[in-house]
């Protein structure tokens, strides 16, 4: 029915929990439930014989913008620039990460086992769409994750940072962090600002729509970007 096995995480025949090898019979009732988050389902779980509940996620190619707004929450996300499919699934496998695409033919790959396939189009929508989904909210720790190469920062005191920086920064800024990774640095200018907003817009709880209103995302109502 055009559904990727990594949308669901349980199948019911008749109340009791089968894998995806499994053959049905006449009469048979099925019920199958889409990946859980919030709650635990190991002991009756039989798709997958493990689940995956460390959040890593590795985004498509086409998900650049994406994977920039889920390590500004702090999220270990890593971007499969110009990765074909065989080796997104190839890495999403191996680094037991969750893979993120608007390509479900991707998700249909044997070698993919945990991974969403994103309604949205909009980046600014994709991201609240991946908290929800993945219930996230609580697990946000913005600014600690370099934007850049996905590693996460360090502090760093004026003086590992002088010489690196826009004339005047200095004198305006206490605080910054560094990346072990590339060395980009880091403080909290107009840029943090920005970005902060879009944090806060993204938090917020949605409000129901009117009645005969759209229910668009706060972020995109905001028109927040970075």
């Amino acid at each position: 029915m055009g559904v990727p096995h990594t949308e669901v995480d349980l199948i019911l025949v008749n109340g009791a929990s089968v894998d995806f090898a499994h053959l049905l019979g006449d009469g048979d009732r099925i019920s199958v439930y889409p990946v859980f988050e919030s709650i635990d389902i190991s002991p009756v779980l039989r798709v997958r014989p493990k689940p995956l509940r460390e959040i890593r996620f590795l985004a498509d190619t086409h998900l650049g913008r994406l994977a920039a707004y889920l390590r500004l929450m702090g999220f270990d996300t890593v971007y499969g620039h110009n990765l074909g499919d065989r080796d997104l699934a190839r890495l999403a496998s191996e680094d037991r990460r969750i893979l993120l695409t608007r390509d479900r033919g991707l998700l249909m790959r044997s070698a993919v086992t945990h991974g969403y396939w994103l309604r949205q189009t909009d980046p600014r929508r994709q991201l609240p769409e991946v908290l929800e989904r993945f219930d996230l909210a609580s697990q946000v720790a913005p600014f600690t994750r370099c934007l850049r190469c996905n590693t996460p920062l360090a502090a760093a005191s004026k003086r590992e940072v002088a010489g690196r920086l826009p004339r005047g920064v200095l004198e305006r800024y206490e605080d910054f962090h560094q990346c072990p990774g590339c060395g980009r640095i880091y403080w909290e200018g107009s840029h943090h600002r920005r970005m902060s907003e879009l944090i806060a817009a993204v938090l917020r709880p949605r409000q129901p729509a009117a009645t005969g209103e759209r229910d668009d995302d706060s972020v995109t109502q905001r028109g927040v970007s970075i």
